[in-house]
């Protein structure tokens, strides 16, 4: 018990123990009377309590207690409180257990003696913490420990402890976070060198070798350098695409790889212009971007840097020639479909810079693309993505293992660090932690943040209503579905695969019932619902761009529109590259009221501006997707306000995916902003979805 002023104190400990007086607070041994009354029982406890408990949190100190008599401290609280008691000037009074002994020895951030080498293209990390003269405690044990206590004391045996200080506990968490444990220390790669340059700011001494200094002298002079735009690029940057640039061009300066994950619109390809043609003489650039969107390079390329000289990769004929011929001031456009195909030729020969445009294509690395993308030589890598993360952390990891190959460590590694306190516990200091690592490679713009002259974006969902018989058709399906699930012999944890089955035959029931059963001849409420709304913006002479992730649902779609003798134009998988940009320049100059294109192949890469509607038809799971399709028409350019309709049937599945999109949206910004990370949907949270 500790209590100071004390003007009540029961009899029976008066007449049984005389306090110690005065005792210092990092030792205190006085035996406990045999019969004490114990100060729970006193109507005042659970105040008492409280305030204990306010110490031990570190809320309030013991100046602010005076109208308090008595606390009673347990277990860790009594250290905290020893550290309280260390500094209060006033009377105090200390009593203990009989054979207890605490000992506690502080520890300030001055403390920390921290030694960094260089080990291959690595650095390693070691270091300790002097307690006093006689005693010295290695970083290892303290970092080893920091997961397994309560508070900031790391109990040493023999009721020993050491009180680190709130600054010194987050500089080792941060230090833990940031590095990954190797042989009897630490290690951060290479490229993480500015997240620990950043912990070791406030390290008591820090000991580096020679390599560790030149390093890092490289790093911040590249920071402080502020290169001039090359004087043959044909475009007028605006001021954060000129920030972009700058960016880009410190991180190639020290060797560093980037990811620019500005909003869609926002013109990241002619900021990785400008590097490019800054880059040139050094050698040949290298770009990797879908089918439909590498013309889109050529002609980009052709139209900011005419001294330039594209190529493209040719799906059939001689590719080695032209890929070994490449030198200063080429450019090599090269689809993901070509890259694990010429992987060993793309990969035999250095290029001074690889551009990934839509880099989200990597997202998986079990995938031949991610796999192939990795085997690359290059002096500068830079990724182009509106979306880092669409689902996953491990997404991410894949995509910086090409950035920056071993900044985040092996993939198991990254999953044990970071993924799955991220995204099962919501673990904030995992979080900042990622965040740290990646922040010096990852730069993203919004457009409400640097355009301010862009038109404004209005989104709007529109609940459609089933017909009676639409409902009888969803609910007898929905039933079936639970049923065959229920029948299923796979055991329960591996069922993901057929439940999600299911689920899309739902959703593709909420388009149209005539895609599960055309016979059946159930009208379609989202039909009459979309076809009324057609009819609304011909009427007021607006132009619309409508997509579906279901092929099939388009198809009923222009069959409708086929039988009012609505102008529309249409885009799936299917069109070949040069029929996409006729049809593009078609509804662009005009030629059609709506542009059907199916979500998934026309969802990125495309300019059309001169749509002001956008209509999703079915909600895509991530809505991530769903924005950079929308970002086709609200995008520079752009000089309407534009606005974005959803529509949702009422009472199904789909109201329930749009929930989740409150979870899942722009995951890339979550890590940047601080907001927690949506988790993976478990097959329990995905039977939800059927049950309602």
């Amino acid at each position: 018990y500790f209590w100071k002023n004390a003007a009540i104190v029961s009899k029976t400990m008066e007449e049984q123990a005389e306090p110690v007086r005065d005792q210092p607070a990092t030792v205190a041994e006085t035996p406990a009377p045999a019969q004490v009354t114990d100060p729970v029982t006193t109507p005042a406890f659970k105040e008492w309590e409280a305030i204990v408990e306010a110490l031990g949190q570190g809320r309030v100190g013991l100046d602010e207690l005076a109208d308090f008599e008595c606390v009673r401290a347990v277990e860790g609280e009594g250290a905290e409180l020893l550290l309280e008691l260390r500094s209060y000037a006033g009377p105090v009074s200390v009593e203990w257990p009989e054979g207890r002994t605490i000992r506690v020895s502080p520890v300030e951030p001055g403390k920390l003696n921290l030694r960094v080498a260089q080990d291959r293209d690595w650095f390693s990390v070691d270091g300790s913490v002097a307690l006093d003269e006689d005693q010295v405690l290695e970083m290892r044990f303290l970092l080893d420990r920091l997961d397994r206590i309560q508070g900031r004391f790391v109990p040493l045996g023999d009721g020993r402890f050491v009180a680190l200080t709130r600054q010194l506990q987050t500089q080792l968490q941060r230090l833990a976070a940031v590095s990954e444990p190797h042989k009897t220390g630490r290690r951060v790669h290479a490229r993480g060198a500015p997240a620990l340059d950043a912990v070791l700011e406030d390290a008591g001494t820090v000991k580096a070798d020679a390599a560790w200094k030149k390093h890092i002298a490289r790093i911040r002079a590249a920071e402080g350098w502020t290169p001039a735009l090359p004087p043959t690029l044909q475009a007028e940057l605006r001021d954060y695409q000129v920030e972009g640039f700058v960016w880009l061009s410190r991180l190639a300066r020290w060797g560093a790889g980037a990811c620019l994950a500005d909003d869609m619109g926002l013109g990241k390809t002619v900021q990785a212009i400008a590097v490019m043609l800054d880059r040139a003489e050094e050698g040949a650039c290298l770009v990797v971007a879908p089918t439909s969107v590498a013309p889109n390079w050529q002609a980009e390329i052709a139209r900011f840097a005419p001294t330039l000289r594209t190529h493209r990769l040719p799906a059939t004929g001689d590719r080695a020639d032209l890929i070994a011929g490449l030198g200063a001031r080429d450019v090599l456009v090269c689809s993901y479909g070509l890259l694990h195909q010429s992987a060993d030729l793309l990969s035999g020969r250095p290029w001074q810079m690889v551009v990934l445009d839509e880099a989200q294509a990597i997202k998986n690395a079990e995938t031949k693309r991610a796999q192939a993308v990795q085997s690359l030589q290059a002096g500068f890598r830079l990724a182009l993505t509106g979306t880092p993360v669409e689902n996953y952390l491990d997404e991410l990891w894949s995509l910086f293992s090409f950035v920056n190959p071993g900044v985040l460590g092996s993939r198991e590694g990254f999953q044990k660090r970071f993924a799955r306190p991220i995204e099962r516990d919501k673990d904030p200091h995992a979080r900042q932690a990622l965040r740290a690592l990646i922040r010096p490679f990852l730069l993203r713009r919004t457009k409400a943040a640097v355009l301010s002259e862009l038109p404004p974006r209005t989104e709007q969902t529109l609940n459609v209503e089933m017909t009676e018989a639409e409902r009888a058709f969803y609910e007898a399906l929905r039933q079936r579905s639970l049923e065959r699930i229920e029948a299923l012999d796979t055991p329960k944890g591996q069922r993901k695969i057929q439940i999600l089955a299911e689920i899309t035959r739902l959703r593709r029931a909420c388009c149209n019932p005539a895609l599960i059963d055309p016979a059946a001849e159930v009208p379609s409420g989202k039909l009459d619902a979309f076809l009324e709304l057609v009819d609304e913006l011909i009427r007021n002479r607006h132009r619309a761009l409508v997509f579906s992730q279901f092929v099939g649902h388009l198809d009923l779609v222009r069959a409708a529109l086929d039988a009012r003798g609505v102008r529309y134009e249409y885009l799936d998988g299917s069109t070949p590259s040069a029929e996409r940009e006729r049809r593009v320049a078609a509804f662009q100059a005009g030629g059609a009221d709506l542009f059907l294109i199916s979500l998934r192949a026309g969802g990125t890469g495309l300019n059309l501006t001169a749509a002001d509607y956008v209509v999703h038809l079915d909600p895509w799971w991530n809505p991530a997707v769903e924005d950079q399709a929308s970002d086709r028409a609200h995008r520079i350019g752009q000089e309407r306000p534009v606005t974005i309709y959803r529509l949702i049937m009422q009472d199904s599945i789909e109201q329930r995916i749009l929930q989740l999109h409150r979870d899942k949206r722009d995951l890339a910004s979550e890590l940047l902003d601080g907001s927690e990370t949506a988790a993976r949907l478990s097959e329990e949270a995905l039977l939800e979805l059927i049950r309602g």
